[in-house]
């Protein structure tokens, strides 16, 4: 499914879900002047009119943006030798997976005194680049990589090479919440991500196996600040924003599997590598009954010190002549990368 089509149906279905909530509940629309004005303060009203929890179900919906710099298909008059130098085909920042979706769940337990816990997760995991190069018959289609390490279709009048690149990324966050007033909420906590890569090369179609598969895993653990605000009310609607910003370490590792001869030959490599968060978004919300409220929005995160697979290619050492095997010379994790795009959901106080 296209993903605005994907993301418009969503939207939809979020929309019925609210007005369809308001009758379940049995509650009217509140009027205006019946709706609240801010974060309830435990000190100036009862606690009957105060809720404890405050949960959200979104659907996100983001662009990943953000590669490196590694020629993996190059040309090569077929006049020559494959192993003499050519053209670049393809690079590895031609494989933009663009936009993919997935939940988040949030929970929200507030306390006393102005102090709350919050605690969410989100994953997306269906980035995916494809991208099939050929047939040419007046060139060989050729891959290197450090070594002697070139990769060529078996048969002459047959040159093919397909690179497929995936990507997923999963996160959860504890977060500790002081609103020292109504419209400003600080906020302090632990956060967990894991960025995962795959990047293989395949010549099709008589080969299954790819030629070169490289997996790339971080798992950043570290802390993060951040401010909320209430940009904007008035009625029933609102736009709020935040911020948050954290310095992670990243427990990064790759391993890759090279066909030489039709046989995998596997390395590996690990590391811990300084990574850095920032992320910001806008929420518009608008209050359906006085405990639910649907919201809509835009997200950006960017993520600096991580392993990429693509960039793993040139850590990789590859022999073809004997002795035939692969190395690993290290692990390349200061790459960024970079996310954007919407969402929208469902909160639900009570």
């Amino acid at each position: 499914m296209n993903p605005r089509s994907l993301f418009g149906t969503v939207a939809c279905a979020i929309l019925v879900l609210a007005i369809s909530s308001s009758a379940v509940l049995g509650q009217d629309l509140p009027k205006d002047n019946d709706l609240p004005t801010g974060d309830c303060d435990l000190d100036c009203c009862p606690p009957c009119c105060c809720p404890r929890w405050t949960a959200s179900a979104d659907f996100i919906l983001m662009d990943r943006i953000g590669s490196f710099n590694q020629t993996l298909v190059e040309t090569v008059p077929k006049s020559q030798s494959p192993s003499d130098p050519g053209a670049e085909m393809l690079n590895a920042n031609d494989l933009q997976p663009g936009f993919s979706g997935g939940p988040r769940l949030g929970l929200i337990r507030h306390g006393d005194s102005g102090y709350d816990l919050e605690l969410s997760y989100f994953q997306i995991d269906g980035w995916n680049s494809y991208q099939s190069i050929g047939p040419t018959p007046d060139y060989w289609l050729v891959m290197k990589a450090p070594g002697d390490f070139l990769q060529t279709q078996d048969d002459k009048d047959k040159q093919m090479m397909a690179w497929n690149y995936a990507s997923r990324l999963y996160n959860a966050e504890l977060n500790v919440r002081w609103n020292p007033c109504t419209r400003i909420t600080m906020l302090a906590g632990f956060r967990w991500i894991n960025l995962s890569e795959e990047m293989q090369g395949k010549l099709p179609p008589e080969r299954s196996v790819p030629f070169w598969d490289t997996n790339a895993r971080n798992n950043l653990y570290g802390f993060q600040i951040g401010a909320a605000g209430k940009l904007f009310e008035r009625g029933r609607f609102s736009i709020d924003g935040v911020v948050k910003a954290g310095i992670f370490d990243n427990d990064a590792k790759e391993t890759t599997g090279v066909s030489i001869y039709r046989t995998v030959y596997q390395e590996s490599a690990s590391t811990n590598y300084a990574a850095f968060l920032g992320e910001t978004g806008l929420q518009c919300k608008y209050q359906v009954t006085q405990k639910l409220l649907l919201k809509v929005g835009y997200e950006a995160m960017w993520l600096q010190g991580v392993a990429l697979a693509p960039a793993q290619i040139q850590e990789t050492l590859s022999h073809i002549r004997p002795p035939v095997g692969v190395q690993a010379l290290g692990i390349d994790s200061g790459s960024g990368v970079f996310y954007h795009g919407a969402t929208a959901g469902l909160e639900f106080s009570f």
